[in-house]
C-alpha cells in the first residue's frame, strides 16, 4: 500500500483524533468595543461568562446555559438590541470528553450588527431550551443538532431526527467519538437498509396524500387518480413487449418505448 493512500485511509475505523485545548476555538481576546456585550453585562451580570473576538470583529459571548433562553429573548425584544434574525443554529463538539457548545448566530435588522451566543453543555447534561418561540427558524435547526449531536431542546414542539431515519441505532454522526465508517459493520447497515419500512421515512399524515396503492396490476395508478388504473396502463404498454407492465418498471429493449430519449 502506498504511503498517501495509508495516510488517507488512517482512521477510518476508529474516527478522528482528539483536538488539543489550544486548537479548539477557545482562544480570540476579549471583546471590548460591541454595545451588545456591554449591555449584556450589565443587565444579566455573572450570567455573561466571557466576550471574545475572533478573526478581529466576530464577537463571542458565553452564557450560562440555564439563563441562555431568558437572555436571546431579551437580545431579540429589548429596543437597544432587535435581534429579529437567527442566522444559524449550531453545536460543536471539540472531542476528548471536553464539553460540547450550542451556537446562535444573530443578525440585527434594525441596527445592521451581529452577535455570536455560545452556551456550553456537558457530557452527561446535553439538554438546554429551545428557541422555537422566538424564532420559528430554529424549528429544523434544532432538530439537526439534537440528529447529529444529541442535545435535547426542552419545549421544542416535534424535536426528532431530521437527517437520519427515526430508528437509526448507531448514535450521533457529528459527535467526535462516532467512527468514520459507523458503529454497525457494512452488512448489518446494509440488513438494515433493506428491511426498512416506508414508515420509517414518512409521517402518517404523509403516507395519506398519494392514496391506497392498487394492485400489482395497475402499474403506477392509484385510487382516486383521473383517468383510473385502466387509462394508465392502456397509455404506458410498450407493444414490443405487450402486458401491462409501466414504461417506468421495465428495463429499456432496443426499439422499444422506454429507449426513447436515451
Amino acid at each position: 500500500m502506498d504511503k498517501p493512500f495509508e495516510k488517507a485511509v488512517q482512521g477510518l475505523e476508529t474516527g478522528p483524533e482528539a483536538s488539543t485545548p489550544e486548537a479548539a476555538g477557545q482562544g480570540g481576546v476579549e471583546s471590548t468595543g460591541h454595545p451588545s456585550v456591554a449591555a449584556l453585562r450589565e443587565k444579566f451580570g455573572a450570567a455573561i461568562l466571557k466576550a471574545v473576538v475572533f478573526s478581529g470583529d466576530e464577537h463571542c459571548v458565553y452564557v450560562d446555559a440555564e439563563r441562555s433562553a431568558e437572555i436571546l429573548h431579551w437580545l431579540r425584544d429589548d429596543a437597544s438590541q432587535r435581534y429579529d434574525y437567527l442566522q444559524d443554529l449550531t453545536a460543536i463538539d471539540y472531542g476528548g470528553g471536553r464539553p460540547l457548545e450550542v451556537v446562535y448566530q444573530l443578525w440585527s435588522n434594525t441596527h445592521k450588527r451581529q452577535l455570536r451566543l455560545k452556551v456550553t453543555l456537558p457530557l452527561h447534561a446535553l439538554e438546554i431550551d429551545s428557541v422555537y418561540d422566538l424564532w420559528r427558524t430554529s424549528d429544523w435547526l434544532e432538530r439537526e443538532v439534537f440528529d447529529l449531536f444529541g442535545i435535547h431542546f426542552r419545549g421544542h414542539p416535534d424535536l426528532r431526527r431530521i437527517l437520519m431515519p427515526e430508528n437509526y441505532a448507531e448514535g450521533h454522526p457529528l459527535r467526535k467519538d462516532f467512527p468514520l465508517r459507523g458503529r454497525f459493520s457494512r452488512a448489518e447497515q446494509t440488513r438494515l437498509a433493506l428491511s426498512m419500512r416506508v414508515e420509517d421515512y414518512y409521517t402518517p399524515d404523509e403516507l395519506t396524500i398519494g392514496g391506497t396503492p392498487v394492485a400489482a396490476g395497475d402499474g403506477l395508478a392509484r385510487e382516486g387518480r383521473v383517468g383510473g388504473p385502466s387509462e394508465a396502463v392502456k397509455n404506458t404498454t410498450d407493444p414490443m413487449i405487450g402486458g401491462d407492465i409501466p414504461i417506468s418498471q421495465r428495463a429499456p429493449v432496443p426499439g422499444g418505448e422506454a429507449t426513447q430519449g436515451r
